[in-house]
């Protein structure tokens, strides 16, 4: 029986590629991207005070676009490349022709989107470092520590973790979708470089109001539905694993976010919506590094 013209194979769609897995993976990473620009731009925008207000959304839009450069710079092959350490790959581009159309270590697509999948979870990690460092950080500074970290701090991680040739990978860490590599090392980064920084100023920290709430809750919910790309994406296949994988992000997500609001609801007598983005960020990050953990998704996964 022979194929349909549109599934056979060509020089744009090899024998190994997997048409519904790459155009799951591209949609995936186009959500993931969707957090940062516009998501995390207009919730750093709305939820701080208005003087802040443009520093704020600037800074997260500077860094995604500079982590693009790095990650294809460099980045990507420090990451997931040709081992030089065991914890970290050997530096080079990766916009060659021939490296990007060829299948990467995982998954059934071109490696270019690979790279794409990959680059938005580089990108939104020093973002969201960047929410510790709202009104505390000058901007020329920023501009500096986001290649600065990426380089000497994000490769490491990822390469250890997630890279087959990794240092912990070869101890059996596992980390679905970045609970150590994204939202551990941002934590601890955020913590650390609030504390480096220093306080806000004492007439700052009496009154902080956020000068947009609608803004602030229109981002929140970006952040929120994109997730779908960075839980569902981790499979790197249009499979089961990635229904469920969705299925209980969002579950786990409003779990957290009604349990904030009735913890509100006692502790200061109504709820709020600031509580209610907190629970949001707190359930989209808790469910991330082992949304799908079951014993059969395992197997199926690994």
């Amino acid at each position: 029986m022979e194929l349909p013209p549109n599934l056979k194979a060509d020089e744009a769609s090899p024998e190994w590629m997997n048409k519904g897995d790459n155009a799951w993976q591209l949609t995936a990473a186009t959500l993931v991207g969707l957090q940062c620009v516009p998501g995390l731009v207009i919730l750093y925008g709305g939820m701080v005070k208005k003087k802040w207000a443009i520093n704020s959304a600037f800074m997260a839009l500077y860094a995604f676009a500079a982590v693009l450069i790095c990650w294809v710079g460099w980045g990507y092959r420090m990451s997931f490349g040709e081992k030089l350490v065991g914890f970290l790959g050997r530096p080079a581009v990766a916009v060659d022709e021939n490296f990007l159309l060829g299948q990467p270590f995982l998954g059934y697509f071109p490696t270019a989107t690979m790279v794409l999948f990959q680059f938005v979870f580089a990108a939104i990690t020093p973002v969201l470092i960047g929410g510790a460092l709202l009104g505390r950080m000058n901007f020329v500074a920023w501009m500096m520590f986001v290649p600065l970290w990426h380089t000497f701090s994000y490769t490491v991680g990822a390469f250890s973790i997630w890279c087959p040739d990794g240092w912990l990978a070869k101890l059996g860490v596992i980390d679905f979708a970045g609970g150590f590599v994204i939202h551990l090392s941002s934590g601890v980064a955020g913590f650390t470089a609030a504390h480096w920084v220093g306080p806000r100023l004492d007439k700052d920290r009496e009154r902080c109001p956020p000068n947009n709430i609608l803004m602030m809750l229109a981002g929140a919910g970006m952040v929120w539905m994109g997730w779908s790309g960075f839980n569902g994406g981790a499979p790197y296949a249009a499979s089961s694993i990635a229904s469920l994988a969705v299925l209980n992000t969002h579950v786990c997500t409003a779990t957290s976010l009604l349990t904030w609001i009735i913890l509100d609801f006692f502790a200061y007598g109504k709820p709020s919506v600031l509580g209610a983005v907190q629970g949001i960020i707190t359930g989209l990050v808790c469910i991330t590094p082992g949304a799908v953990y079951s014993k059969m998704a395992l197997q199926l996964h690994y």
